[in-house]
């Protein structure tokens, strides 16, 4: 075809005055047969090049000018697209925002001509060109493929975005005097369409349907019974990403954290438990609100929802009538005052619901009876407890050696009654025990040695020394050692304490050999601490270096216990040493029983008894009256700590020991499960309980925890996942995955780990697995796969809790195959990838580097490939890209599709530090071949737009929809 021909054909169309469709029948009889436009180079004029065009033109007086390129921009605005290079694809985005910038000047100009002139005298071309223009502007902003357009413009061109923003507001001033009420709505909505565009990705659905969320419910139990030292912000983070996953609405989700609480509360054991629940709920709840608060964002008011969460959580006679029965008081009273405290409610709210929860507890069961009408409720004593704490810890920072009588009088009314558990409670809820153990750390520093002392001096020291030791045990066991060990090695001495600790205390799953050099001290000083014990008729506490004891008494025992085997000591003689041991300061009793149970351990059945007799003697209290003040109140401590000790070595001997009894379970949740019957057995049953009731209660919680602890992580991981896999109703997939995301928080690192390196890319590259992938298992999975990841990501730089730093970590070598950290080091995927790879030099770089198929923004971002978790996700997104390029079909691509469906549902906006910066940037362009997946919000979220690669991808994927 000539060139002249087609000039011919253009003159005679603008003579003619042809349609469209004119154009189209002519132009045919240019083309020889079986040839397209596209061969001969005939699609010159692109939408972006006329959008640009039309832009350009500013002499909104030329009214026919004007009219005639608005109709040119009606032919298309609403179905524009481009399949083109990625940069012509940006180019459309970019023109795309200049002539919405172009269609906002004409509507300002034809409203500013239509105000000034007179209302009788209005010409009808003004009204005409802006009902036209503000047409174009809502057919143009309605589709949602041109509003994901601009809002890759906005990013690409800020000044530009500005510039819109500017003439919006200005538009809007000009028309609010418009006389024609259905321009102005039309106008204000074309407003409110503009507007969305930089949030569009924000706007969520919230469930309404639901009323109860079993995560939320065990991620507040799972932190109440197990981690109440944590700090309150990773919790606060948790529950926000929960809260975000599920879509649950303010008010039912700080519901659902109060009933966690209340539930919590019933529950717990009698003695320490029922107050650290205690503290939970009164002192770091009300924390958390406070900081959830700051998350609060949208039309209502934080406070309102608080106030709407306690409307319905007074309709909930039951629970309520049950905790106020345990607790012996008005519990939703005292969280009413302590949320009003807190600013988290309106003082209105709290009058209108305080006298609510009064007229509402006055036919409640009557709570006084003979029985505990004196006793006071825990609530009250918590919170009276907290500021007793900070007074402690000010009287704890004064010089010791000024009144040391003083300190011992504050320090023995702590150990009266529950005073110190209280405390403690206390002082873990609201983030200070790190510092009240310091402190007494400091305390037991300073006694462990007295020059020139008197006898009460030194008799003082020792209380303080004893004490000071004993609390610091029960510290321990009860919150873990973790709170104990400074922070990090400043290069200065470390404490007595803490090196006792570290290698002498017998802990959960540490053990110790009696043999090793911290047992074996200076033979001299083991020598005249036997002498002493042996031949005095009580311990001396003058010039007593009490931490030298301490160290000396596991070989002074290991002395004594062998002259008692080869018959040099009678009982009687054992007996007066026991004594001596525990006579006046109980801390050597500890210390010795602490090489006892280690040496239990190394002994044969026929060996054991003699030793085993030892720890009883040491155990029970001494009645004497010539003991240390509180005696009996260290004793108390004493025997706790010592159960503690004794509990592992006495289940694997078969041994009972009688300890002294305080009326109280010390060991609550100790040796929960069945005895002769195989974990796995236990692990199922107890999930198909859980699975029933629809809630993970905290004996399920301590029972999940030592399975994991004894079957390791993939034994756990796997054998719950295969549960899951086996259900065929949706409903209870459903719940399965909400009770498997919480039960997974007991080491949600180490799952996230197991369950995406190994786990789920096993299912989907065997074969014969994939049935297993159907829905709705295979939904339910993908959601739990996502929900964990996503919560891996978002608080893996954090800090380990105190309840994970005690299991293994995985070795990060374990991972090294997963992802290579240079390109000589490929993975078999990744050569696998690289062997398949598609054309994809239409994607390229602002420097027109070519996209390999694992380019991903995480790469571009430099995230470090050394984490096991990045390299386990970067794994993963190379496997689904695979999966999506490959010729077969299956359920495992139907998986692929729910993945990332999840992602999409979960993520408001794919960004720097979202998952989903691991998928490299050729995914996209198969993803928008499934069906579900071809929208231009999708196109958005799973695409890193702070990148200009990233933005590209996107343009070039929605250009083509």
């Amino acid at each position: 075809m000539k060139v002249v021909n087609l000039k011919q054909a253009i003159l005679q169309a603008w003579k003619e005055r042809w349609s469209d469709y004119q154009w189209a029948i002519n132009m045919k009889t240019f083309f020889p047969k079986g040839a397209t436009w596209d061969i001969l180079n005939l699609a010159m004029v692109s939408y972006s090049s006329v959008l640009t065009a039309i832009s350009k033109f500013d002499d909104f007086s030329r009214d026919l000018c004007v009219q005639a390129l608005l109709d040119i921009m009606d032919m298309f605005c609403d179905r524009l697209s481009c399949h083109g290079k990625a940069e012509e694809c940006v180019g459309l985005c970019r023109a795309l925002l200049s002539a919405l910038h172009w269609l906002l000047r004409c509507t300002a100009a034809s409203a500013e001509r239509l105000q000034e002139a007179p209302e009788t005298t209005a010409p009808a071309s003004a009204e005409k060109q802006l009902a036209m223009c503000l047409q174009r502007l809502e057919k143009t902003l309605s589709s949602t493929k041109n509003r994901a357009l601009l809002h890759i413009a906005k990013l690409e061109e800020a000044s530009s975005w500005t510039a819109i923003e500017q003439c919006l507001l200005k538009l809007g001033e000009t028309l609010a005097n418009l006389s024609n009420p259905q321009l102005r709505s039309q106008a204000e909505q074309c407003g409110v369409l503009i507007r969305s565009i930089p949030s569009m990705l924000s706007v969520r659905s919230e469930q309404l349907h639901e009323t109860g969320f079993p995560t939320v419910h065990a991620v507040v139990l799972l932190e109440g019974t197990m981690n109440l030292t944590g700090e309150t912000q990773p919790l606060v983070e948790q529950l926000m990403m929960v809260k975000r996953m599920q879509h649950i609405p303010t008010p039912l989700f700080v519901l659902e954290i109060w009933k966690a609480c209340f539930v919590g509360l019933i529950e717990s054991p009698e003695g320490t438990e029922e107050l650290k629940w205690t503290a939970f709920t009164y002192l770091k709840i009300p924390q958390v609100l406070v900081k959830l608060k700051k998350y609060s964002h949208g039309d209502r008011d934080f406070t309102e929802d608080v106030n709407c969460a306690f409307e319905f959580l007074l309709k909930l006679t039951p629970l309520l009538d049950k905790a106020d029965q345990r607790c012996n008081c008005d519990c939703t009273s005292f969280l009413l005052q302590e949320c009003n405290k807190q600013g988290l409610l309106s003082e209105a709210s709290f009058a209108n619901l305080t006298a609510k929860c009064k007229a509402d507890r006055e036919q409640a069961p009557q709570l006084k009876s003979s029985e505990n009408a004196n006793i006071q409720p825990n609530p009250g004593l918590i919170l009276r407890a907290e500021p007793t704490v900070t007074n402690i810890l000010k009287t704890m920072d004064a010089d010791h050696s000024k009144s040391p009588e003083g300190l011992l009088g504050v320090l023995g009314h702590m150990l009266s009654g529950k005073s110190l558990d209280l405390l403690l409670a206390a002082a873990a809820a609201t983030g200070k025990l790190k510092s009240f153990a310091r402190k007494f750390i400091n305390l037991n520093e300073f006694t462990t040695h007295g020059p020139g002392e008197s006898t009460k001096t030194a008799s003082v020291r020792a209380l303080l020394f004893d004490i000071s030791f004993l609390m610091l045990c029960h510290v321990a066991q009860t919150y873990g050692s973790e709170v104990i060990l400074s922070d990090c090695s400043s290069g200065a001495e470390v404490p007595f304490f803490e090196t006792w600790m570290q290698t002498c205390m017998p802990e959960e799953g540490k053990i110790l050999n009696p043999d090793h050099p911290c047992f074996r001290p200076d033979s001299t000083k083991v020598e005249s601490l036997v002498a002493l014990l042996n031949n005095s008729s009580e311990m001396k506490l003058v010039q007593m270096k009490w931490h030298e004891a301490c160290l000396s008494i596991s070989a002074a025992i290991l002395e004594i216990l062998n002259a008692w085997e080869n018959g040099v000591l009678a009982f009687e003689s054992i007996q007066k040493i026991t004594d001596n041991i525990k006579g006046k300061v109980c801390s050597l009793a500890v210390c010795a029983v602490a090489w006892l149970v280690a040496h239990v351990r190394m002994l044969g059945l026929d060996e054991r008894e003699k030793s085993l007799q030892m720890i009883r003697q040491l155990a029970g209290p001494l009645y004497s009256e010539n003991t240390l003040q509180f005696y009996n109140e260290r004793v108390v401590i004493m025997n706790s700590i010592l159960e503690h000790m004794c509990a592992d070595v006495l289940q694997q001997t078969a041994t009972q020991i009688k300890f002294p009894s305080t009326g109280v379970d010390t060991m609550p949740y100790w040796n929960l499960l069945p005895p002769k019957r195989p974990i796995k057995e236990v692990l199922t049953g107890v999930f198909a309980q859980v699975l029933e009731k629809g809630w993970v209660d905290s004996r399920s919680i301590h029972i999940f925890d030592t399975l994991l602890h004894m079957g390791g992580v993939y034994w756990f991981c796997n054998n719950l996942l295969k549960e899951l896999l086996k259900e065929t109703r949706k409903e209870h997939t459903l719940r399965a995955v909400e009770l498997l995301y919480s039960i997974f928080c007991l080491d949600m690192q180490q799952v996230t780990l197991v369950l995406l390196g190994h786990i789920v890319p096993g299912l989907l590259t065997d074969s014969a697995k994939w049935q297993s992938l159907m829905d709705p298992p295979g939904t339910a999975l993908a959601k739990l796969a996502v929900w964990c990841a996503l919560s891996s990501y978002s608080s893996h730089k954090g800090q380990a809790s105190s309840r994970q730093k005690k299991r293994h970590r995985e070795d990060i070598e374990d991972y090294i195959s997963l992802f290579p950290l240079d390109d000589t080091q490929p993975s078999k995927l990744m050569r696998l990838l690289s062997s398949n790879e598609d054309d994809a030099s239409i994607l390229s770089s602002p420097t027109d580097r070519s996209v390999n198929s694992s380019l991903s923004a995480s790469q571009l971002h430099t995230v470090n490939m050394r984490d096991p978790l990045n390299r386990v996700l970067a794994n993963l997104f190379l496997l689904i890209a695979s999966i999506l390029g490959s010729r077969t079909a299956g359920p495992h691509t139907q998986f692929v599709q729910w993945f990332m469906e999840e992602c999409v549902d979960c993520l408001e906006q794919g960004s720097r530090g979202s998952i989903l910066q691991f998928m490299p940037f050729t995914t996209v362009s198969e993803l928008v071949k499934v069906s579900a997946m071809c929208s231009p919000k999708v196109v958005l979220a799973i695409t890193d737009l702070s990148l200009p690669l990233g933005r590209q991808v996107a343009a070039k994927a929605i250009a083509a929809l």
